[in-house]
């Protein structure tokens, strides 16, 4: 069986012999010619057969157009950085093994052959789309092209959220970014319908088309009001809560519930006289005086709610949080990082850095 394979103007004859193996490289035997028109064919060289059908490397692309820009092999070479040695040999190895001749050398200086311009109009244009791809790979790195869309429970939006969302900043300076703060009910539609890819949560819901990461573990803490007969106290007992009005969220909440236990636990009424959705709204409530509070150790971080104090409770009250995100949906590089920032803010938030930054050390007056 044979094949033939002709180009005009410069024709390429290339004879196979299918059934014919050469025995050292196991390859079909080729008889190649190359024929110039009006001229006798002659036998190509085997380097000759190596570059027909050969590509250019990035690499090969870059060097050629250096020098084509510089116009002479040293020129090249400062602006790749690199030796001019070099740069002649992948220039000499690229022309044998394509079969072209890319330039004309006079008086130490490189021209373009007429063959090759058109090569060269190619090679410009494989150059702009590698700077092309450059530019969008750092506006990716910058988050220039991308939004974060996130959501949060309160408890964990009022300080914890903003805390990872300055570091987020910080690696993604371009990055746009859209907070929703959710109920935890809400937040089963927000993953699904795809309005955002996690929401931070304080409790774990049952559902088929979730999965909930491990975000950080957090305790609950007692909270009055400033001047309060429990203000200054190191910790105070859950049946000690109840004598005194009690501010809170609904015990049938999943938030609220997380309350209620720890009262639940010793049999004890939760007897809230108010009640409020939110916990901040249940902070204000306290430092107005009318009442006090079982609060989560997030809402009140950092010396989140000036005005409260805190007192540590005597019983257990660890609870875990969550990252909720939907089932099987891949997480981009940028919600990843503010998981990961997240997570750091909240494992750190611990008790000991809690509750309203001391007060300025007095100067006694003169």
């Amino acid at each position: 069986m044979h094949k033939a394979l002709i180009i005009c103007s410069y024709r390429l004859v290339v004879n196979i012999n299918c059934g014919q193996f050469l025995d050292e490289i196991n390859r079909p035997a080729v008889s190649l010619f190359l024929e110039r028109e009006n001229s006798k064919c002659r036998r190509a060289t085997f380097d000759e057969w190596q570059g027909f059908g050969q590509m250019m490397t990035l690499r090969q692309v870059e060097v050629i157009r250096a020098v084509m820009v510089t116009g002479t092999i040293g020129g090249a070479a400062k602006l790749l950085n690199v030796s001019a040695p070099g740069i002649s040999r992948l220039v000499k190895y690229t022309e044998r093994s394509l079969g072209i001749r890319f330039f004309q050398r006079q008086s130490g200086r490189y021209f373009p052959t007429p063959e090759a311009r058109s090569i060269f109009e190619q090679i410009n244009g494989v150059y702009k789309k590698v700077d092309d791809l450059t530019e969008i790979i750092s506006k990716i790195g910058h988050g220039a092209l991308s939004e974060l869309r996130i959501g949060s429970v309160p408890s964990i939006s009022q300080v914890m959220v903003p805390r990872a969302i300055e570091r987020v900043r910080r690696r993604y300076p371009e990055l746009r970014i859209d907070i929703n703060i959710l109920k935890i009910e809400e937040a089963i539609d927000f993953l699904l319908l795809g309005r955002g890819e996690c929401v931070a949560m304080s409790y774990r819901l049952d559902h088929s088309g979730l999965d909930f990461l491990p975000l950080a573990s957090g305790e609950l803490f007692c909270i009055v009001p400033v001047g309060h007969e429990l203000a200054g106290r190191k910790q105070v007992s859950a049946a000690e809560i109840v004598r005194y009005p009690l501010i809170g969220i609904d015990p049938t909440d999943p938030y609220g519930r997380i309350m209620a236990e720890i009262f639940a636990r010793k049999k004890l009424k939760y007897d809230i006289t108010i009640s409020a959705r939110f916990g901040t709204t249940v902070c204000a409530l306290v430092k107005a005086g009318l009442g006090i509070a079982v609060i989560d150790q997030f809402t009140v971080a950092h010396g989140g709610f000036p005005g409260v104090e805190l007192v540590r409770i005597v019983e257990p009250t660890k609870f875990d949080t969550y990252i909720a995100v939907k089932r099987g949906a891949p997480l981009s590089l940028y919600v990843e990082h503010f998981i990961k920032c997240l997570r750091l803010e909240m494992q750190g938030g611990g008790p000991g850095r809690i509750g309203p930054p001391k007060a300025a050390a007095r100067v006694p007056k003169k």
